[in-house]
């Protein structure tokens, strides 16, 4: 008999990453969830269109030589009556909201009669608005920056604790059970490493460009398409700055999970990477409207899938920066895997106490 050829690095990596992408979708909790998750994106887009397309108007009477000088439409009715005392009886009869009527006495010439309080639409289209010059048009807080952070920081942040977690507690699991000794001798360590990553990494994409394209066809939807087209470059450079950043998660997790024997000592050897996943999201929060501080995140490996695509939605970024930054991040990753690659095979078949950081990265 012949004896069986062994199995090439590629190909073990490719069985091991097949195995964790159908395990991921087999899984009910994970398609319960991603169904949630994209539900809820829409549900929040409508909502938004619902809560932006409900235009309060303000029912205004006046006599009608003031009705036509009264702007009627941008949230005002006029209605016009034969005189002032009929427009002050429509306020008193709650028929409209305020009335308009000739004062000599007045400033601007007339008086807005109303009930208790005079509505701020009017006031502000019977005033005249004086030239405002800003010093620093920038430097106020911005909402949108800061939903952009949260929501960037959570699809970060959530995917890798949903992605990445896994990975390094299959591999304790695989090493308390005994069952990584059976592999090892089928299969390479690192192609255990790399399928286990590129797998997981596969499915997280996946997750990420199921969001992208609900945000995007729940904003077509909307008629949102101002919002569309000004995320749309800063969302494709979140999915490519994902990949890189997921990676040196996933390999980090899978690393570490090696140096522990037991599920209940995984806490002690991932705590380093729960800070790395937790720190862009909190960082871009507390930071996002210092332009010095999101500068350096956009070029850091682990913010940059945060920091940079919201610096390129409001046009901070030059054309040539995401691109510096994406390098940065290959590079990193690089690095990083050979790091990992060699903890994990140091410390894979390491049963009993937690593996130290000194055996693990000896050579």
């Amino acid at each position: 008999m012949n004896a069986a050829r062994p199995v090439s690095l590629s190909r073990a990596t490719a069985l091991v990453a097949q195995r964790e992408i159908v395990t991921r979708v087999r899984s009910k909790a994970f398609l319960v969830s991603t169904g949630i998750l994209l539900v809820g994106i829409v549900v929040a887009f409508v909502v938004m269109q619902l809560l932006g397309d409900r235009e309060q108007t303000t029912s205004v009477a006046a006599p009608a030589a003031i009705a036509a000088e009264l702007p009627d439409g941008a949230g005002i009715e006029v209605t016009t009556t034969a005189s002032a005392e009929e427009a002050r009886a429509l306020v008193a009869e709650e028929e409209v909201d305020a009335a308009v009527v000739a004062d000599d006495a007045s400033p601007a010439g007339v008086t807005i009669v109303a009930q208790t309080e005079a509505p701020e639409a009017l006031v502000s289209a019977l005033s005249l608005a004086p030239t405002v010059e800003l010093l620093d048009p920038d430097g106020a807080w911005s909402a949108l920056r800061y939903i952009m952070g949260i929501a960037f920081g959570v699809i970060f942040m959530g995917a890798a604790m949903s992605f990445g977690m896994p990975v390094a507690t299959s591999v304790v699991e695989e090493k308390q059970t005994r069952v990584v000794e059976i592999l090892i001798t089928a299969i390479p360590a690192r192609a255990l490493l790399a399928g286990k990553v590129l797998g997981n990494t596969a499915m997280a994409f996946a997750q990420i460009a199921l969001v992208a394209i609900t945000v995007s066809g729940s904003l077509l939807a909307t008629g949102q398409t101002e919002i569309l087209a000004g995320l749309g470059s800063p969302l494709l450079w979140f999915a490519l700055f994902f990949v890189t950043g997921f990676l040196l998660i996933a390999t980090l997790f899978a690393a570490t999970g090696a140096m522990v024997s037991r599920q209940e000592d995984i806490s002690q050897t991932i705590s380093p990477i729960l800070y790395l996943v937790m720190a862009p999201y909190m960082l871009v929060i507390f930071f996002s409207n210092n332009p010095l501080v999101m500068a350096i995140m956009s070029y850091v490996p682990f913010s940059s899938p945060v920091s940079m695509p919201i610096r390129m939605f409001f046009g901070e970024a030059e054309w040539w920066e995401p691109i510096v930054s994406i390098v940065l991040s290959l590079a990193a990753c690089v690095g990083v895997v050979a790091l990992a690659a060699r903890i994990y095979e140091n410390s894979l078949l390491r049963m009993g106490a937690r593996v130290s950081w000194r055996d693990a990265l000896a050579h």
